[in-house]
């Protein structure tokens, strides 16, 4: 039995005018409901039990103070996904649909009406922002970590990158960044055999094994330290092709996806305008980048903060070598120690309200 819950969201309308026929949420709760609401996303294949490690009672996120609500993206083989349903043509969805569905989720299911604070890390942090702009009156705290508003150039050219060795596997190749895939309309073909998955899984491994974590991390031999690898190449598959291999492909193409097209300015009433975007974020918003992160580095957080209005916006850049993992899966307590510091003071000095 898994140990969250779903929540049905019908035929579900998706941004783009397509339909997500037979939607679903994934979602797991801490603390009661009677509490003050603290939404927590998920990240690039991320199931909900990967994000628990910031939550505790000695920890900002106390069940005992707050009732957390964990949500799964669409694609992460929890909500609804190539994995579980029979869709055979997976539509393309957005960071917008995601916290759409997360707004049904909440208002219709749980009752929540307001939050306390929205956080998450990588693309859980993507949805942090996508929630200040989407629903701006909706929480008091917003705090995304090691993310962005908007997927950058650079992060393109990598997703690209492992895009392709992934498709490479059933020999084909990107139609370019949030375009899909290269295929003949009405032969698509998204099965794949086991050598494909195999092979295209292996890949898309090594292929992100050198955006994960920094340049610093691998001279300083952390994997080997904190990962107990005997050399590179033990890391190499035991740890990033072991993750990638227990992934579906489809799934992380669905992922990629929404992640390739994520932009806070996408939607109603911004119309592409991404400064107007972040200006329209009501809640007190703390962003927190890794100095060291190849995918979101400082420069861009320091940008969307500049971009909010007076007072709003606040940047802290994490001194860790530890890339983008800085704020993730933990592999070193220094790292945890520093987030959830901000956290609790965070949450200790900004009013119910947002006031």
């Amino acid at each position: 039995m898994p140990d969250y819950e779903t929540f049905d969201l019908g035929d579900f309308k998706l941004q783009n005018g397509e339909t997500l026929p037979g939607a679903f949420i994934a979602y797991k709760t801490f603390g009661d409901s009677s509490l003050p609401a603290v939404l927590y996303s998920s990240w690039y294949s991320g199931s909900i039990s990967d994000n628990e490690w910031l939550i505790g009672r000695d920890k900002a996120l106390n069940p005992d103070k707050y009732f957390i609500v964990i949500t799964a993206l669409f694609g992460n083989g929890q909500s609804i996904s190539p994995s579980n349903s029979k869709i055979a043509l997976f539509p393309h969805v957005s960071f917008y649909d995601n916290v759409h569905a997360q707004h049904e989720l909440l208002t219709k299911h749980l009752g929540i009406k307001h939050l306390r604070m929205v956080t998450g890390w990588s693309m859980g942090a993507g949805q942090s922002f996508q929630w200040a702009t989407q629903y701006p009156d909706f929480m008091d705290i917003c705090v995304p970590f090691c993310g962005s508003a908007k997927t950058s150039l650079h992060n393109q050219v990598f997703l690209e990158g492992v895009k392709s060795a992934l498709l490479a596997a059933k020999k084909t190749s990107s139609a370019g960044p949030s375009k899909g895939r290269l295929e003949t309309k009405g032969q698509e073909v998204r099965t794949w055999t086991d050598e494909e998955k195999t092979v295209g899984l292996k890949a898309f491994g090594r292929g992100y094994a050198g955006w994960g974590f920094s340049q610093a991390f691998y001279r300083e031999k952390l994997h080997e330290k904190c990962y107990d690898a005997k050399n590179l190449e033990d890391f190499m598959v035991n740890f990033w092709e072991a993750w990638a291999l227990s992934k579906d492909p489809e799934n992380l193409l669905v992922m990629l996806q929404t992640w390739q097209s994520g932009d806070v300015s996408n939607q109603e009433p911004y119309n592409g305008d991404f400064e107007k975007a972040m200006a329209s974020i009501k809640a007190r918003t703390l962003v927190l980048p890794s100095k060291t992160d190849l995918y979101f580095p400082p420069e861009d957080s320091e940008y969307e903060v500049k971009c909010m209005s007076s007072g709003i916006g606040e940047l802290d850049v994490y001194p860790s070598i530890w890339g983008h993992w800085a704020g993730g899966p933990p592999g070193n307590m220094e790292d945890v120690k520093w987030l959830d510091e901000r956290l609790k003071k965070l949450l200790a000095e900004t009013p119910v309200g947002g006031k």
